[in-house]
């Protein structure tokens, strides 16, 4: 060997060892439900998925049975749409993809499994990177972030954009998207109206910002509930959990409990519930909690 080929061969060599190893094909079999590590490229199991059984969610009977229906169809390999899932805070939107989720697992007997996988808003910009991740597995992926919006100066919905529908390779086969926002549109009005200010044709840029909820086929609407709504969340906790109290005390403390909050919501009822439950001696995981 030359002298040459020798100091080129150490080069290669000391290359290859400042270069990190290409991260370890995940195991899918660990669990159900899985956190995107975004820094270090890595699938982290959950043990024990945070969410309440989807008997549990009243006041949103039709969006439930919408996205069940559609997660459903597409855990069986058939077609389905991303699902956007916006509107009022505190009305069950992730506790919804959760339960969802688990009860699709429970119903399915045989056929390719079906993984959550939940990516925070701030690793948005990863989504590609995670998309290819699960591209090669056998098994079915919603892809879940929770109060997903963008603001400012922010360009990371372009990756977005780009995985769920852009690129060559397109979304891929087995993953869904669904994401939980307090907006419709992800891009704030302000944010448009500055883009279109400084843009050369303001038509296309408002179009650009608006395009990203189109990336959506199913628009899940949360609204406020009523009264008798949320009493109906607050009964079916207590007889859940077997909350002790009479119904009719039950049903006094909450209305004041939400009162003092100026809100009524799945989330009021459920820290009711924790308060009321509490003081009666009744124990609750912190498992069972409402996301």
């Amino acid at each position: 060997m030359t002298p040459l080929a020798s100091v080129l061969d150490r080069i290669a060599a000391a290359l290859e060892r400042l270069t990190p190893p290409p991260p370890p094909a995940p195991d899918f079999s660990n669990a159900d439900a899985f956190v995107w590590q975004a820094a270090s490229q890595h699938l982290q199991p959950v043990e024990r998925v945070n969410r309440v059984a989807i008997s549990l969610l009243k006041g949103i009977d039709r969006v439930r049975d919408t996205l069940l229906d559609n997660t459903a169809r597409f855990a069986s390999g058939l077609p389905a749409n991303n699902a956007l899932l916006w509107g009022a805070r505190g009305m069950g939107k992730s506790s919804l993809v959760k339960a969802v989720h688990a009860e699709v697992v429970a119903a399915r007997r045989a056929g390719d499994p079906l993984k959550l996988v939940e990516i925070h808003r701030e690793d948005i910009e990863s989504l590609p990177e995670l998309m290819a991740r699960l591209r090669p597995a056998r098994c079915r992926f919603i892809v879940f972030c929770d109060d997903l919006s963008f603001d400012g100066g922010d360009t990371s919905y372009k990756s977005l954009k780009a995985a769920l529908e852009g690129g060559l390779e397109g979304r891929p086969d087995n993953v869904l998207f669904y994401a939980t926002s307090n907006r419709r549109h992800l891009i704030p009005r302000d944010m448009v109206d500055n883009e279109r200010a400084t843009a050369i044709n303001p038509g296309e840029a408002v179009e650009e910002k608006v395009s990203l909820s189109d990336r959506f086929g199913l628009w899940l609407g949360f609204h406020n509930c009523s009264q008798d709504e949320y009493l109906t969340m607050v009964m079916a906790y207590a007889a859940h959990f077997r909350v002790p109290t009479p119904p009719d005390v039950l049903a006094r403390e909450a209305l004041e409990w939400a009162a003092t909050r100026g809100n009524r919501s799945g989330r009021v009822a459920w820290q009711f519930i924790q308060d009321s439950a509490g003081r009666a001696g009744v124990t609750i995981s912190g498992a069972d909690a409402p996301g």
